[in-house]
């Protein structure tokens, strides 16, 4: 595997994006379904904010503090958001941070791909909440087909398991980026509402 040298980059400018997407989510729509089958928009932000901390934690060698699922929102879902965002951005930016080994769900990984794999989640977990909330004119185009791109040449099959991603959907080529991608990750946007 040959990961971009700029990933950490991109995982600064998705995590920008999303935080912008997490900070707009009306307070009426936290308990709306997501692309996310069985999900609502708090489970797949907090998830988002679990899995932030974990891998800042993996990176700094401390401990996280919780389990992937429990409540990372608390009362400021935004707030947790920005700090756990901070908090892994600095991780990953440390000297040596791409030298380790980090122990995931998935199994030990090296750091790159560990990276990719955090990049794949804040890039889509936050156009799972643009398109649950409404805010798809807020997302990053070029973020999305970028990341649609690096999963086509990683050869991103081996990782439609369940419980990770589906099969994919089948959405018109002339669908925005977004929705190329999450339809590609087995998404079944067209039945979340707007």
């Amino acid at each position: 595997m040959n990961p971009p040298t700029d990933l950490v980059d991109r995982l600064a400018a998705a995590l920008t994006t999303t935080g912008t997407l997490v900070a707009g989510i009306p307070a009426t729509r936290w308990n709306d379904p997501t692309p996310c089958p069985g999900w609502t928009v708090r489970d797949v932000a907090n998830h988002l904010v679990g899995g932030l901390r974990i891998f800042a934690a993996q990176l700094t060698g401390t401990d996280p503090g919780g389990e992937h699922e429990d409540d990372w929102l608390g009362d400021a879902p935004a707030a947790a958001y920005a700090d756990a965002a901070a908090a892994v951005l600095a991780a990953w930016r440390a000297p040596g941070a791409m030298d380790r080994t980090l122990d995931i769900s998935l199994g030990p990984v090296p750091a790159p791909l560990g990276a990719v794999i955090e990049l794949t989640e804040v890039v889509v977990h936050g156009l799972d909440l643009a398109v649950a909330t409404g805010q798809a004119d807020r997302v990053d185009e070029e973020q999305a087909a970028a990341l649609h791109r690096l999963m086509l040449e990683m050869g991103f099959d081996a990782f439609r398991i369940p419980g990770v991603f589906g099969a994919a959907v089948d959405v018109p080529g002339t669908a925005p980026a977004h929705l190329q991608l999450l339809g590609f990750l087995g998404r079944e946007v067209t039945a979340v509402p707007a």
